[in-house]
């Protein structure tokens, strides 16, 4: 079931650019990936089959792998399990399976802990421009995609719409105080440090990857949000890696491709509405997204 706008008995309270947010009373939130697909800030009109569940079940997965590192807002990722806690839903299973998450509620951080593995995207273009990463000087002589002896934490402020602004990790000091600062850099560094572990095991490079963490009603800090998907990551076969370049990643990167090349031919000039994507983008998105679920788990995804 293709999804591109979810419709739930239940008070929606947000919708992003993929994911519909849901109240369940005031202590749990329902958390819908929707099949839709942004790119340079611009939402497409063709949904990607099978990506709403590929985020849900990647997220779950990790969630499951890190339950014993840090807390997290994950109680239920089964449509079967979440129909039992929240029997309003009984009659809409073939909605939210697969891509339906139910999670305690939080008040969230509004920084983004963005951490990087590796010199790419918008970091490289800033070294490249000024020798800095995150407004921090950098050592000289560093190519593209080459990975970092120590893991960079670079937060950003989280936009409402457009790109997050990158800050320094003074200035987050400023937002959210030394003490919640310094502890979500040091969760950040173990959550990353975990699965760029696991990853690698299982072929894949996260070069970089962003959290978000709220405090739950009883004070604690919990993970929350999507974790470690092709959306939130740069996702790279290790078995391609070279240094020097840019790499192919498990993404939506068939879409951007296809995106530039009308960009640059002038039939499309970066805004809304986007032009209609051709079938085998649609088709080849949604393989690369389901390749980064066998990858990384092992398995073929079944929903």
């Amino acid at each position: 079931m293709l999804m591109t706008v979810s419709d739930l008995p239940l008070r929606r309270i947000a919708r992003g650019k993929v994911r519909d947010v849901y109240e369940v009373e005031d202590d749990r939130l329902l958390l819908v990936a929707t099949d839709r697909v942004s790119a340079y800030d611009v939402v497409m009109a063709e949904p990607i089959p099978m990506k709403g569940a590929v985020l849900t079940q990647v997220s779950a997965w990790w969630f499951r792998q890190l339950g014993g590192l840090v807390k997290h807002h994950m109680i239920s990722a089964d449509a079967d399990g979440i129909i039992a806690a929240v029997p309003a839903l009984k009659d809409h299973r073939e909605a939210i399976v697969g891509r339906a998450m139910l999670c305690r509620r939080g008040t969230v951080f509004p920084i983004e802990c963005v951490i990087r593995g590796y010199l790419s995207g918008s970091a490289w273009r800033e070294y490249a421009a000024s020798r800095t990463l995150a407004g921090e000087p950098m050592p000289d002589g560093l190519s593209e995609s080459v990975r970092l002896d120590m893991p960079i934490f670079s937060p950003a402020t989280k936009a409402e719409s457009g790109h997050d602004e990158n800050i320094t990790v003074g200035r987050m000091r400023e937002i959210l105080g030394a003490e919640v600062t310094a502890e979500l850099e040091r969760l950040t560094r173990l959550v990353y440090g975990k699965g760029r572990d696991v990853a690698a095991a299982h072929g894949i490079i996260i070069a970089d990857t962003k959290f978000e963490f709220g405090r739950a009603k009883d004070g604690e800090i919990i993970l929350i949000d999507e974790v470690m998907t092709p959306d939130s990551s740069r996702f790279w076969p290790a078995d391609g890696y070279q240094p020097g370049k840019p790499q192919p990643s498990f993404d939506k990167q068939p879409l951007r491709d296809w995106l530039d090349v009308e960009r640059h031919a002038g039939r499309w000039n970066g805004d809304a509405p986007p032009p209609t994507l051709p079938p085998d983008v649609v088709e080849a998105t949604s393989k690369r997204y389901l390749e980064a679920y066998r990858r990384l788990t092992g398995d073929a995804l079944s929903v």
